[in-house]
């Protein structure tokens, strides 16, 4: 069977908890157009709650745009994987562009994050990427595989094949900039090469990548179409349910196979 197609709203730093049941509301309008393919939503930490009540028994799944990776103590600020899954969350970003190069998280952070989501239960989204200058001085590869080898440290088969990779690159995401569906595929197929190696071609061949720069209504059918670019992952075009259900509606009604995982 194909993997489905899986395509996840990130909102960022952007909406309030009116908002959330809004667009739950504007969302289940088009669900039944979108069966084929997997839809989670990540909103901002105070929304998790409302978000997953009010998207309830709609298959519709909400995950955090972060967490940290201890269970509970004296870190003030922070979210634990437990408190995430007690307020209604399934799945959590890891990685983020913005919380590696604008808050600064290195690779170890990262791994931290990832075994913590892991070993919580929560499915993970794993974001990897180059910058610029990466990909200009043909670094790219070399990046991603840095990235890939600190995450998953450690972990087995198993864990692998509980996680979502997210393809980012840096340079395309808010800029404008899209890497065309070539570019795209051609990192995407490199990258289930990599877990091929390390984890085995039955296992890499159930994981989902996701492409995730400035993807939009105009190229989200492009970039799905591609064999190996299995959904996305949307910033601000997921913001508005429309928007979002139509990039959904986007992916190939072949692909609608079953889920990894």
């Amino acid at each position: 069977m194909p993997r489905r197609k899986l395509v996840a709203a990130n909102w960022k730093m952007n909406k309030r908890i009116a908002d959330a049941a809004v667009f739950a509301d504007g969302l289940r309008a088009h669900l039944p157009k979108l069966a084929h393919c997997d839809l989670v939503v990540f909103p901002p930490f105070f929304c998790v709650r409302p978000l997953a009540d009010a998207l309830s028994g709609t298959g519709v799944a909400v995950g955090a745009q972060d967490l940290f990776w201890e269970s509970d103590g004296a870190f003030t600020g922070e979210v634990s994987a437990a408190m995430l899954r007690d307020a209604g969350a399934s799945h959590a970003l890891v990685g983020h562009s913005e919380r590696r190069h604008v808050l600064g998280e290195g690779d170890d952070v990262v791994a931290r994050k990832l075994h913590a989501a892991l070993d919580a239960g929560l499915s993970p989204i794993l974001c990897v990427g180059e910058t610029l200058a990466e990909r200009e001085s043909g670094r790219q590869e070399a990046t991603v595989e840095r990235q890939l080898t600190t995450a998953f440290e450690g972990r087995g088969e198993m864990d692998a094949a509980a996680t979502v990779i997210a393809y980012e690159p840096v340079w395309a995401i808010g800029t404008g900039r899209t890497a065309t569906p070539d570019d795209a595929e051609a990192m995407h197929r490199w990258i289930r090469q990599w877990l091929a190696d390390r984890f085995g071609a039955d296992v890499a061949g159930g994981i989902r990548i996701q492409y995730g720069g400035s993807a939009k209504p105009g190229n989200a059918g492009e970039l799905l179409a591609r064999a190996e670019i299995d959904g996305l992952l949307v910033g601000g075009a997921s913001l508005d349910p429309a928007s979002f259900a139509a990039m959904a509606g986007a992916a190939p009604r072949e692909a609608g196979g079953l889920s990894p995982g």
